[in-house]
Parts: structure tokens; C-alpha cells; sequence
């Protein structure tokens, strides 16, 4: 059985391979937004077709033709070289393929070219006290004053906040509509006056999280992603794209390969760590779940490639097996190291910066940030398995 890709598409790892060669140097060890050695290597991705490739020209990206296999391709030797595959977060892997998708031609020329290159930076609004897991309970309001909607309320757990330039955000804009039809979708500056913004330090110790208050923050218009009081269906599609992106296979088969790399480096007693039974058989267990990870995104992407939806259940798996799937992964890199594995900030004998430690911790909060395993399960039963929905309890009487 011949399992291989064929002369084309062998000729093209070739250049792939080529590219790291003569460019992989220059991968950024910093993530700190807008470096300038970050925001040069994603400029040169996206100049060869390794970032945005498929957004098309006349947005900024690329403009290639989806290939499944090209993207495979790709993936594994940026992996495989342990090479940065280009910037992501929450503009370019959940805003951009929503704006392709359903905001208007403006929209798509103003605010998709400087995000896939990193210079503009994204938050978003969604979660608020009391509306994290019922996200449709959200009570931020805007009311439309002229040409502006003025907006009022509280949003919490919004990464990078402290850090955007812009904000994409859900406010009730018709507070007399059912709570998943009175939602819009609107776009705007953080450094617009009447914005707040307040720290959640998290258990990484860092500041990952924000508060953000809004008082009488006037917002323009035609900043709205869709129709008045149809920004539920944006959400929606917003949301599959971060499962999406919060349960990346090709990230996680990069750490995996760190992963194999520490256990053959690292020894106990004289011996590499690989060569212990038990760290090795959790090691093959892993590796397995990142090989079905990866064959479940190729069949999300064939899926979207011929225009089938045949994969929902694929892509609702995706979140749940990818983060926890990843904290396994982190924990695993911890106790390879032994004792050195309790290190962290700044004590001396860290691995790799404290990313074991780091990931590990961060990769916990994610199991519950982008919707709960406990909630994505029961999406996953209602709406790609069919069954019944999780009764509710009856409302007490007065």
C-alpha cells in the first residue's frame, strides 16, 4: 500500500523544507504582540504562502487555492523543524474567517489586511458576570442616539484587552426581542472614551485576563458585523472558529515534538527519561491522541473544502479533545523533568523559559475558558449526536 503523497505534492514539501532551510532562523522567540521580529516573520509567511494562504489577495493574504494535503504538508514540517507557524489569537483566527464570511466589503478591506499581519490586535467582548455558559443572558446594552450606538455594561475574562487596539463585542441592542434575537455584533476602538479596563491576574501569574467596563461608549453606526439584532448568528460562527483555534492540531503535534525531544535530554539516575517504561508508555498514549486529533482535522477540512457540513460533530470534538489534550501533554513535560518540573519564575534551573510549567497551568484555564468540557459535551450530544436536549429544572413557584 502506498501511502504517500504523490510527486506533486512530495515536490512541495521539498520547498517547504527549502523555506526553513534558508529562513527558519529567523522564527521569533518572543510573543509579545507587534515585536518587530514577530510582525517581519509573519509578514514573510504570508509573502510564501505559509500564513493566510488562502485569504485572498485583494484582503492581504495570499490567495491560494484550499489544498487539504498542502496545509498538511505545511503543518508538519513547521512542526517537524520546531519553527513559529505565524501568528494567531483572536483577530486573526476567529474575527477574520468571520468578517470573510458575513461582514460587508468595507469591512473586509479596513480591518482584514492589518490583522493577518499582526499590527492591528483584537479582544473580545462576550463573557459578563452571570452570562458566561448562558452567553444569550448578556445585558450590556446600546442604544442607537444618531449615528452612534451609545453602550453601556460590563464585560469579564477578556484576554489581551489590556493590549488591543480593537474590540469585537455583543451588546443588546433590542431589549424587547427574545435574548438570542435582540444581540448585535459591533466593532470598535478601545481607546474610545467611557472604556475601562481593569486586571485578572490568573494562577500563570500573569495577566491574561481583563475586566472591561463601558460607560456611555459611543460606537458609530456601521461598526456592525450583520444585521441589527442578528449578532447571535455571528457569535455563532465566531465561537466555532475559537474551538477551533483553542484545540489546534498543529500546535500540539509542535509540542509533542518538543515534548519527545526533552524526554531523550533529560535523564534520572543516570538514564534518559525516554527509557523509562512507564513515562514512555504515557508518552505513546499521547502521540496516539494527537494522531486522531490530526486525522479528525482532516476531516473538518475536507468538509469545508467541498462545502459539506457533514463534520459538525468533528469540529465540536475538536475543543474538547484539543485542550484537554494539551494539559496532558504540558503534565507530562513536568514530571519528565522530575524535580525540576516544580520550577518556575525565576529559579535557575528551568526548562525551555518555565513553558512546561506555564502551559500547563494556562492550558487548565482553557478547559474551562471557551465554553466548559462539561458544556461542550452536551453540545456535542444535542447538536452532532441529536439527542435530547439536558432538561431544565422547573422554575420554583411564588
Amino acid at each position: 500500500m502506498d501511502l504517500s503523497y504523490g510527486p506533486k505534492y512530495e515536490a512541495f514539501r521539498e520547498e517547504v523544507r527549502a523555506f526553513l532551510r534558508t529562513h527558519g532562523h529567523k522564527s521569533p522567540k518572543t510573543t509579545k504582540l507587534k515585536a518587530p521580529e514577530l510582525l517581519d516573520w509573519q509578514a514573510l509567511l504570508i509573502e510564501n504562502g505559509y500564513a493566510a494562504r488562502t485569504i485572498p489577495k485583494e484582503y492581504g493574504g495570499y490567495g491560494a487555492e484550499p489544498d487539504i494535503l498542502k496545509s498538511r504538508i505545511i503543518a508538519e514540517e513547521f512542526a517537524a523543524a520546531q519553527v513559529s507557524s505565524g501568528m494567531g489569537g483572536q483577530g486573526i483566527s476567529m474575527l477574520v474567517p468571520t468578517l470573510l464570511e458575513m461582514g460587508t466589503e468595507a469591512q473586509k478591506r479596513e480591518f482584514i489586511p492589518p490583522t493577518i499581519r499582526g499590527e492591528m490586535v483584537w479582544c473580545q467582548g462576550y463573557s459578563e458576570p452571570g452570562a458566561g455558559s448562558d452567553l444569550a443572558s448578556l445585558r450590556t446594552a446600546g442604544k442607537l442616539d444618531g449615528d452612534h450606538w451609545v453602550v453601556n455594561g460590563q464585560k469579564i475574562w477578556t484576554s489581551t484587552a489590556h493590549l488591543a487596539d480593537w474590540i469585537f463585542c455583543l451588546v443588546r441592542t433590542e431589549p424587547d426581542a427574545p435574548k438570542h434575537k435582540g444581540i448585535s455584533f459591533l466593532l470598535f476602538r478601545m481607546d474610545t472614551p467611557g472604556i475601562e479596563i481593569r486586571p485578572l491576574v490568573d494562577m500563570t501569574m500573569n495577566r491574561n485576563f481583563n475586566e472591561v467596563f463601558f460607560t456611555d461608549v459611543r460606537v458609530p453606526k456601521d461598526q456592525m458585523v450583520g444585521a441589527r439584532g442578528q449578532g447571535w448568528q455571528v457569535a455563532n460562527s465566531i465561537l466555532g472558529f475559537e474551538r477551533d483555534s483553542l484545540g489546534d492540531p498543529n500546535a500540539t503535534l509542535g509540542r509533542l515534538n518538543r515534548l519527545l525531544a526533552l524526554m531523550q535530554e533529560e535523564t534520572v539516575d543516570g538514564a534518559r527519561v525516554i527509557d523509562n517504561g512507564a513515562l514512555r508508555d504515557r508518552a505513546m498514549r499521547i502521540q496516539g491522541r494527537v494522531m486522531a486529533m490530526r486525522f479528525n482535522e482532516l476531516r473538518v477540512l475536507s468538509a469545508k473544502v467541498n462545502g459539506r457540513n457533514d463534520a459538525q460533530l468533528a469540529r465540536l470534538i475538536g475543543k474538547l479533545q484539543g485542550t484537554e489534550l494539551r494539559h496532558a501533554l504540558e503534565q507530562l513535560g513536568i514530571d519528565a523533568m522530575g524535580e525540576v518540573g516544580t520550577s518556575y519564575a525565576d529559579n535557575p534551573y528551568l526548562r525551555d523559559g518555565g513553558s512546561w510549567q506555564y502551559h500547563f497551568m494556562f492550558f487548565l484555564g482553557l478547559i474551562i475558558g471557551g465554553g466548559t468540557s462539561q458544556i461542550q459535551k452536551n453540545i456535542i450530544s444535542e447538536r452532532g449526536l441529536g439527542m435530547p436536549r439536558e432538561p431544565k429544572l422547573a422554575k420554583e413557584q411564588k
